[in-house]
């Protein structure tokens, strides 16, 4: 998306169309979160609707819509750049205050959104305490809460697909532990659960069970997928062909078989009368545990992948010693340019971290697959989060020192 240097009238336009197809559908509101299947923190561009139709580019905020208004809702981080962001696309900042519950847009609902009538948000992509917390909401005053639609995909004519970035194999010296061992971990949970299924849907968890990595995620190495993991066998459910021939045997051989990714929803909803499935609450959406039949029994509890992936074996710890060794010598290098290049000379932080990281290739025998430097995680004045941000004196100038 380059909505960086899109008009205000270009996001206006979107939400005059978004309304056109609210009316079709007999909708009086819409709410657009900042989220993805996976409840990922980074979106990929094909769930960044929110962003798309307002013109905010801030990684958090909800996005409400109705035929009279529209509007924002976000922390005092991005208060100064959502202001200047939506001037004059007719969607308003709904300033969240400390003090008021996690999610104020839903009080704002139940209050403004009549009896009888249609809320609508794509169930696939929130989360199912948000829709406990909505559905009680809206249920309490008379108002009929919709989750099974997707109305970008009827507004967003060039929305973005599944990116087709290869997912590779995360093997040996680095993965100290096969995907075998590690299956077997999270089954020895499910059992202890009495659970015959696991359904996975957050990509940390899915890339460190299956020893996998993948690049659809800026500056993270993860791939989007879902997996159901049974007792004897497990499934990944990714797009088409993102998995190279070769890793699919090297998967098979360890009883994992590959799917497409639209194929996870009719998994789920084919579980067997009986059987009960383990998920975390916090890590699947409400769309997906939709589909779970009513005869299987749900067991909730934190993902088994969770746990053991926090205990690092003596190999992973001495990699993350010379990772954080790296780490440091890399913030140091920034805090060396940020200092030789203060003074009246104009610069820009981008060009200090483009040096930094120059030497840093020099020094690490790491991949450094994605050092794009956009402005994604290095923001600057109007387009800082501001709590993040102190202000430090060099020499006689007093500056932004920007640390996320």
């Amino acid at each position: 998306m380059n909505d960086r240097i899109a008009i205000p009238d270009t996001f206006a336009k979107r939400i005059a169309a978004l309304r056109t197809q609210m009316s079709r559908d007999g909708l009086a509101a819409v709410l657009i979160p900042s989220a993805d299947p996976h409840l990922s923190e980074y979106l990929p561009e094909r769930w960044q609707g929110r962003q798309w139709l307002s013109g905010f580019t801030g990684s958090v905020g909800t996005l409400v819509v109705t035929a009279d208004f529209a509007g924002v809702w976000v922390d005092s981080r991005y208060w100064t750049q959502a202001e200047a962001q939506l001037a004059g696309t007719g969607v308003q900042l709904m300033k969240m205050m400390g003090g008021q519950q996690p999610a104020p847009h839903i009080d704002w609902l139940a209050e403004h959104v009549s009896a009888g009538d249609v809320v609508a948000v794509d169930g696939a992509v929130l989360g199912i305490s948000a829709a406990r917390a909505l559905s009680d909401a809206l249920t309490a005053r008379g108002i009929v809460l919709r989750t099974d639609v997707d109305l970008l995909d009827a507004v967003w004519p060039e929305r973005p697909v599944l990116l087709d970035a290869a997912v590779y194999e995360h093997a040996a010296p680095h993965a100290s532990v096969t995907r075998v061992e590690k299956l077997a971990q999270v089954r020895d949970a499910m059992r202890t659960k009495g659970a015959q299924s696991h359904f996975v849907s957050t990509l940390d968890d899915l890339a460190w069970i299956f020893n996998l990595r993948g690049g659809d995620v800026s500056y993270n190495p993860v791939f989007v997928a879902h997996a159901l993991i049974n007792l004897d066998d497990a499934t990944i459910f990714v797009a088409d062909g993102k998995v190279p021939e070769a890793l699919k045997q090297s998967l098979a051989r360890d009883g994992v078989r590959v799917a497409a990714y639209s194929e996870a929803p009719k998994a789920l909803a084919s579980l067997p009368a009986g059987a009960t499935l383990l998920i975390d609450p916090r890590r699947i959406t409400h769309g997906l545990l939709e589909q779970v039949p009513s005869t299987v029994k749900i067991a909730e509890a934190v993902n088994p992948s969770t746990f053991a992936k926090s205990r690092k074996t003596a190999v992973e710890a001495e990699y993350i010693r010379a990772t954080m060794e790296q780490d440091g010598a890399a913030l140091a290098r920034i805090f060396c340019v940020v200092r030789r290049r203060a003074g009246p000379r104009a610069h820009h932080e981008i060009d200090d971290r483009r040096e930094a990281d120059g030497g840093a290739r020099e020094t690490s025998g790491l991949c450094h697959a994605e050092l794009q430097h956009d402005r994604r995680f290095q923001r600057e004045r109007r387009d800082a989060a501001l709590p993040r941000h102190r202000c430090v004196a060099f020499g006689d100038r007093r500056q932004w020192l920007v640390a996320d």
